[in-house]
């Protein structure tokens, strides 16, 4: 492909990324409840909060430190960083290199909200073209970010990208931390190199489908990640229904936040889910309107040593759209 026509699909694919705007699990501050805002408030035990001085999260496989990041930024050429927040957010000022890309780039998002498998992940061959165009190989060291009160941006973009085979981790604390710390920002759009990347499989292992849970559902425990309000019926964002599924236990994933935006420590999201009723040996089940929060908290639960966890990525708009599929409050 000619280097002109390259830069002329990058560019319809960003500016696509970037103008797609959904009601569920947006970026939008007007359409976020107010429950939802001030959840980690509310929920926040004073006795165990980690500090700064805990930063446990050092670039391992699903988390890394501003830190890290600071010091490989400049000479690393494999790291790719993205920056998962709205493009008024990104326009603002942004990590310097950072790429613009929304959970829905990554997504299919044909239909409407609640169509069957409407915004779940692509298959090999448009994720092959989508990841490519943004730079990424599969060499690639991948860094994502977002905001902590927005809706887990950072790790349904990480989780999309995992599933596609790549190299990628949530950057702890995101622009919040790295803000605070007056670390570096920028309003410069960098240009994008386009590469060949091919996506062989998409990992089973971090994702479940309507008909699996079905089929699953008594050998499962099921988070449901959303705010409290949500799970008790209120329809915030076009859901068919309100409510949540049986037997579901409403862990919202502000939980696991601490208030400067880093994650809680290992031991503290431990405790968190085990006091829901959940245990480590446990075959777990995430989901929430759309399977961005949910993602995220799957890969925290990951990081935390809960190995069977899956994301349910069709979530409650999928669920709730069928008349068949049980909605209790």
């Amino acid at each position: 492909m000619k280097l002109k026509t390259s830069k002329k699909i990058v560019s319809l694919l960003i500016v696509a990324m970037l103008g797609i705007s959904v009601a569920a699990c947006s970026n939008k501050e007007a359409d976020k409840p107010k429950e939802e805002k001030t959840q980690q408030t509310e929920s926040k035990d004073e006795k165990s909060v980690t500090t700064k001085d805990e930063y446990t999260y050092d670039n391992n496989e699903y988390l890394t430190s501003i830190s890290w990041l600071e010091k490989n930024m400049k000479d690393n050429k494999n790291l790719v960083i993205i920056d998962a927040r709205s493009d008024k957010d990104y326009a603002k000022g942004h990590i310097p290199g950072a790429v613009n890309v929304a959970w829905q780039g990554l997504s299919k998002m044909e239909g409407k909200a609640g169509d069957k498998d409407w915004g779940t992940l692509q298959g090999e061959e448009d994720l092959s073209k989508t990841i490519g165009a943004l730079g990424i190989s599969k060499d690639s060291q991948v860094v994502v970010y977002a905001n902590k009160d927005a809706w887990g941006e950072d790790g349904r973009v990480t989780w999309s990208l995992k599933r596609a085979g790549v190299d990628a981790r949530m950057l702890n604390g995101g622009f919040d931390l790295w803000s605070s710390e007056k670390k570096e920002t920028t309003k410069d759009v960098p240009e994008v190199k386009p590469v060949e990347m091919t996506v062989s499989e998409i990992k089973p292992d971090m994702n479940i489908s309507t008909d699996d849970l079905k089929k699953e559902y008594k050998d499962l425990k099921i988070i449901d990640t959303r705010a409290k309000d949500e799970y008790e019926g209120a329809v915030n964002f076009g859901e068919a229904r309100g409510g949540h599924l049986p037997d579901a236990i409403n862990v919202p994933f502000t939980e696991l936040y601490n208030e400067d935006g880093t994650l809680k420590n290992k031991d503290e999201i431990v405790k968190i889910i085990e006091k829901a009723g959940i245990k480590k040996e446990d075959s777990i089940a995430t989901y929430c309107t759309a399977g961005i929060r949910s993602a995220h908290m799957a890969l925290a639960l990951k990081n935390a040593g809960f190995e069977n966890v899956r994301n349910y990525d069709s979530s409650f708009y999928e669920w709730a759209a069928d008349e068949s599929n049980e909605v209790v409050k």
